[in-house]
């Protein structure tokens, strides 16, 4: 096996991630059209289960990044994404399995992160609840902000040490420990093209939302603008699902990058 190594890129780099991610997306947009939509069908379903939806969706976080980033290189490759390649990745032996364990160790650690988040707090939010039967929303609020202010801080680390593990795992078939360890000194070494990268989809996101603000109070209709706001939410999703795959490749290189 090819030995990693993880390239260090100029903040410049964030920029182009997101330019090849939109030239992947022009060679098959309906592929990943239905790749977000059906995304964020999941996501959905998973948010209004109570704890176990949100559980799952948690755990298959790494299975589904590995699949997106599997189908991008198949639309890299010139490959028609056919229904039935969607799921063959999971079908090497190991992968499968590999996956899950990695979703395991990502929800075990979110848990401790919020765990360790909110403990320090408790007493605040215990008081801002009181003993009424109609809390006192303002001072819950208040009180969430140090919590999730923490939980921040910690979800940073958590991004860096699992940003990359997926494909580690998936197609370089690293022990989990070595796959953390790979994705967070890439992390590390690639910092400032990554932070350059989440603030320019942070600006197309609340640049977005607030153009749909605006034209909500110039008195365009609300349905309308419901109907505006879903199309452009699935585009950018898939947009943002095809940006992906180049900064694996450009960060580790495709030479590295050996196929499943």
């Amino acid at each position: 096996m090819t030995p990693l190594q993880a390239a260090i890129l100029p903040p410049s780099a964030g920029w182009s991630w997101i330019a090849q991610g939109i030239l992947l997306f022009r060679r098959q947009p309906m592929a990943m059209l239905f790749w977000s939509i059906a995304t964020s069908f999941f996501i959905n379903v998973g948010a209004i289960i109570p704890v176990l939806g949100q559980t799952a969706l948690v755990l298959l976080t790494p299975l589904l990044t590995f699949l997106t980033l599997c189908a991008c290189r198949n639309l890299d490759q010139g490959v028609r994404m056919a229904p039935g390649l969607w799921l063959q990745p999971l079908q090497t032996p190991g992968v499968t399995g590999a996956l899950l364990k990695l979703g395991l160790a990502y929800l075990g650690c979110s848990f401790l992160a919020a765990l360790a988040a909110v403990l320090p707090f408790l007493s605040s939010m215990l008081a801002a609840l009181g003993t009424a039967e109609q809390p006192d929303f303002a001072a819950l609020a208040q009180a969430m902000q140090g919590p999730l202010m923490v939980f921040g801080l910690f979800y940073v680390l958590l991004s860096a040490l699992f940003w990359h593990t997926p494909a580690l795992v998936g197609w370089h078939a690293l022990p989990l420990r070595r796959a953390l360890f790979y994705s967070m000194v890439a992390c590390w070494r690639n910092k400032y093209p990554i932070v350059v990268y989440v603030a320019t989809w942070a600006a197309v996101f609340f640049g977005l939302h607030g153009l749909l603000d605006g034209l909500a109070a110039a008195g365009v209709s609300a349905g309308l603008l419901a109907w505006l706001a879903l199309p452009l939410d699935i585009v950018i999703t898939a947009l943002l699902y095809c940006s992906f795959y180049p900064i694996y490749t450009t960060i580790f290189r495709p030479s590295q990058a050996a196929s499943t």
